[in-house]
């Protein structure tokens, strides 16, 4: 969904790896197909002497979207929206993979027939817990969690494939060693699946395709794609040499595959998802009146998928959604998600049919998902929080600097941000520091990943902005560079936001202050921005004239669909993005004048 980009290092200025990971080191270092039952579970299909009946239930756990979350998320970002038996709504605070952990296990009790798979970003755009480490952190979390399989999602790239090799097979990093001398990084025990990712001179998947749990008989086969835009969301050093190919056509071809093996049922792990009609995680978009009750790009994957496929974990959006979508042969078919941070997870009942070795899909809700809330009421998962408690330490003398004082939580949500704005203010005071003629900035709304909480946490104090909570919002490592644009490129700047690739799913660029204009909803495509509206400074933009326009460097390259932006003239690469908000803050804010929460006044919406 948001942007990627390469993870920050200890010395706050990273660079991503370069190059394509060797296809037979990969591959030669994932598990073998193999079961994945839990020890001590109890079978529900089996009668008589212990042999099993026709229908086996199989439990299927899915995630999606984890990010290193590994702590309870902050903030709005630690909360779901419940809808209540009267129809009202309530927010619940979830997520923490020590909560994660005991919701899992207890799950996981009285089923023979378990699976935990995933749908991607289970790393990049962490928390420092985890980012600074290169999310070693997370792998070693995934692996206690007993995660059976993921697939790779955009965020998987961020570092580049060598990286995402090193993820998966262990070893020290190339560049900052082992953070551990009493032990080795050992890697992901679990495969991570890439069956559209292949490399571009030799054809040949990146990862392996696909992967089968095998138990008792049984036998469920997943594919693993991620999807086919991550290079418009990822920088050009992350996806180097790699080609993404098209999420149904590879998940139909190695769905044959897998049947011409005798696997006939068989689980897609797609990250690509889309939107609920509702944002609460238990809405029922299957309920009368509903209509489809999803939206965006799974749907139409969902609808051309091969009915071979019997249910789709999705993610990518951070949603939350457990609804059926027809699969080609009109028979209703599970798609869900669990919305993101590990606040969430599915639990599916996959109704094996050990006569004809498929999912039984006789009905709607013939194959029943629910998504339950990790909340935070029940016991820590002894063995996560020792891992926590180590990274913590580790990470403690940094994360905990103070950078500045804020009046109030200032979020990131809405189609203009508080927390936008204040961060696009940041990177203007920069780029004025390097070239006094800068105009404007532009921040792209999926690299701001959580708010900036007001409540003490840690032993800071109410309102005190820490180096930890800062990085948790820019985990990023981009740097603030300044181009020319002319004024008729900036209002198409300003119209791709709506259009082109991100017409179905708007993109708002986080403007700074001087710059304002209409953005009218009730118009379709680039006439939903007011050309005549935009201003700077209360003077209308000049189509002829040239402007100084400050960007990160995701930005300047033209990413998340921003062609115009990445053709600026003049370019001067400046310096790191979060050290232009820790800057900022120190300057702007102290203990008895915080920093106001901003008004997000500067974009007119009409709806």
């Amino acid at each position: 969904m948001p942007p990627t980009y390469r993870h920050r290092r200890m010395n706050r200025i990273l660079t991503a790896a370069a190059g394509l990971a060797t296809v037979g080191a990969l591959v030669a270092a994932l598990p073998a197909s193999a079961g994945g039952g839990r020890p001590g579970d109890h079978g529900t299909g089996g009668h008589g002497h212990g042999l099993p009946g026709r229908y086996q239930d199989v439990q299927l756990l899915s995630f999606n979207d984890l990010h290193g979350n590994l702590e309870p998320p902050a903030g709005s970002s630690g909360r779901v929206t419940e809808l209540q038996a009267d129809g009202t709504s309530k927010t619940v605070d979830a997520g923490g993979v020590e909560y994660l952990a005991t919701h899992l296990r207890e799950a996981r009790k009285g089923k023979k027939y378990s699976i935990t798979a995933a749908a991607g970003d289970m790393v990049g755009a962490s928390p420092l817990i985890s980012g600074l480490f290169h999310d070693e952190p997370t792998i070693d979390a995934l692996n206690k969690l007993d995660l059976d399989v993921t697939s790779v999602g955009n965020h998987e790239f961020d570092e580049g494939a060598k990286e995402l090799a090193r993820l998966q097979n262990g070893g020290c990093h190339p560049k900052d060693g082992c953070y551990d001398d009493s032990e080795k990084f050992q890697g992901a025990n679990f495969p991570y699946l890439a069956a559209n990712v292949t490399d571009e001179k030799t054809g040949k998947p990146l990862l392996k395709p696909y992967w089968v749990w095998k138990k008792n008989g049984v036998k469920v086969g997943f594919i693993g794609v991620t999807l086919e835009g991550t290079p418009n969301i990822v920088s050009a050093d992350g996806v180097k040499g790699l080609k993404f190919g098209d999420e149904v056509e590879t998940i139909n071809k190695y769905a044959k595959v897998l049947q011409k093996q005798g696997v006939k049922s068989i689980v897609a792990l797609i990250h690509e998802g889309g939107a609920p009609a509702s944002a609460a995680y238990n809405y029922d978009c299957d309920s009368p009146g509903a209509g489809d009750g999803i939206s965006g790009p799974i749907v139409d994957i969902a609808k051309n998928v091969t009915p071979a496929v019997d249910a789709l974990v999705t993610g990518h959006t951070h949603q939350a959604y457990a609804c059926t979508i027809n699969d080609p042969a009109g028979k209703p078919r599970m798609v869900t998600s669990a919305s993101s941070f590990g606040r969430l997870y599915t639990d599916t009942t996959l109704t094996y049919d050990r006569r004809t070795g498929d999912i039984a899909r006789t009905a709607v809700k013939a194959t029943k998902s629910v998504n339950r809330v990790v909340t935070r009421d029940v016991a820590k998962a002894a063995d996560l929080t020792t891992l926590i408690t180590k990274w913590k330490t580790l990470s403690a003398p940094i994360a905990s600097r103070p950078l500045g004082y804020i009046a109030g939580e200032i979020g990131n949500t809405g189609t203009e941000s508080p927390l936008g704005d204040l961060i696009a203010d940041a990177q203007l005071a920069y780029a004025r520091s390097v070239d006094p003629e800068a105009d404007v900035a532009l921040m792209n709304p999926g690299g701001i990943r959580a708010p900036l909480t007001y409540a003490a946490s840690g032993g800071e104090g109410d309102g005190v902005v820490t180096y930890g909570e800062a990085y948790t919002v820019q985990p990023f490592a981009n740097t603030v560079n300044l181009v020319n644009l002319t004024g008729a490129q900036l209002i198409t700047a300003l119209q791709q936001q709506v259009s082109g690739s991100n017409e179905a799913a708007p993109k708002i660029l986080q403007i700074s202050g001087g710059l304002t204009y209409t953005l009218d909803l009730t118009k379709a495509g680039a006439a939903r921005v007011v050309t005549d509206s935009v201003k700077l400074n209360g003077t209308a933009i000049d189509p002829a004239a040239s402007y100084r326009v400050a960007m990160n460097s995701f930005l300047a390259g033209g990413g998340d669909g921003f062609a115009e932006l990445g053709k600026g003239t003049n370019v001067v690469v400046g310096g790191d993005d979060l050290a232009a908000l820790e800057a900022y803050l120190t300057a702007n804010s102290s203990a008895g004048t915080p920093y106001p929460v901003p008004a997000a006044n500067r974009i007119t919406v009409v709806k």
